[in-house]
């Protein structure tokens, strides 16, 4: 079964064609990035401006790559919320003109339980119950996978109760001048730094699972103005180890707590080096497997949606057409 899904929640066009959930066929992903590097963040209005323009090629490519015609498709999904609502509206109004036109049945999906599914395109053998860090610009969570592949469950775990991680990335890149988007920003600079050189503080280090980095972001300004003199790459290597530290820890004791066997990450924070090689180092210490997708599945995509719209569609069967986007949809928890 094959699905052509599109993504347009924030500031990447995107469009894929999945087979069966698990088999991604093609996937297209136009950035913006040079588009909103100028004003330090994502402009709405030009996002959706960008895709007005974009999604109609994207779309083309994804089903010329695929060697897909409407008439191979089962159904068209795409991004219904979270997100900017210029940007949805776009993706959402597109795809129901295709699935309309086609004869094809429509499947909105959350953006957010695309991040999850990511996991299972990269590896189908994925165990249940697994831990997911999901971590980006707008959202920072611990949810717990249960059940099986056919008839999966969320329980949340934890979540920021201020910035999301990504955001403070973005934040204190932004207050340092390193440019934007913030998270590969600071990797860059890092790098050359001493990740013990500030000891920045770790917010709600202590008890439970949710997660506070408006505190951090503040302290990085705070030593900044203090000592204008600091290493930038100290400064950001420190700020890093902050935060791969508070969330890598707080995995780790969700994971056992839950009886987990395995961890998974996901969102475009998951694409940090020192996450990545963190998360794989509890999971080989503590004998869990460690699901870690490329970066390429981290970052907004159309394949995640798609794998997504096949598995709702056997659950729940098509959305209707009238659906309104929403851009402050939340995840279905148990």
């Amino acid at each position: 079964m094959k699905v052509l899904a599109i993504e347009t929640s924030c500031d990447e066009t995107a469009a894929a064609v999945v087979e069966d959930g698990r088999h991604v066929l093609s996937s297209v992903v136009s950035s913006q990035t040079d588009l909103h590097s100028a004003f330090g963040g994502v402009v709405p209005e030009i996002a959706s401006r960008a895709h007005l323009e974009l999604l109609g090629p994207v779309v083309s490519e994804a089903m010329e790559r695929a060697g897909t015609g409407p008439q191979d498709l089962a159904a068209v999904a795409a991004t219904v919320g979270p997100g900017l609502v210029g940007s949805l509206i776009v993706g959402v109004g597109a795809a129901k003109a295709y699935a309309w036109s086609w004869g094809l049945p429509f499947v909105g999906v959350n953006h957010m339980e695309g991040h999850l599914h990511a996991a299972f395109l990269e590896d189908p053998a994925l165990s249940l119950p697994t831990v997911v860090l999901l971590v980006s610009g707008g959202h920072t969570m611990l949810i717990s996978m249960e059940g099986s592949a056919g008839e999966v469950e969320y329980r949340l775990l934890g979540q920021t109760i201020d910035d999301a991680a990504g955001e403070a990335f973005d934040k204190v890149a932004r207050f340092l001048g390193l440019g934007y988007p913030g998270g590969p920003a600071i990797e860059r600079t890092a790098l050359g730094g001493d990740a013990k050189a500030m000891a920045f503080p770790r917010g709600l280090a202590s008890g439970g699972y949710d997660f506070s980095f408006s505190g951090l972001k503040t302290s990085v300004v705070r030593y900044m103005k203090a000592n204008p003199g600091a290493r930038f790459p100290d400064v950001a290597a420190s700020f890093q180890e902050a935060v791969v530290d508070v969330l890598a820890t707080k995995t780790r004791k969700a994971a056992a707590e839950v009886q987990a066997k395995a961890i998974c990450i996901g969102g475009g924070v998951a694409a940090n080096t020192s996450l990545r090689q963190r998360v794989q180092q509890i999971c080989e210490e503590d004998g869990r497997a460690a699901f870690i997708p490329s970066r390429a599945m981290c970052t907004d995509n159309a394949a995640m949606i798609g794998a997504t719209a096949w598995y709702r569609l056997r659950q729940d069967g098509p959305t209707p057409l009238d659906v309104a986007v929403d851009p402050n949809l939340a995840l279905r928890f148990v």
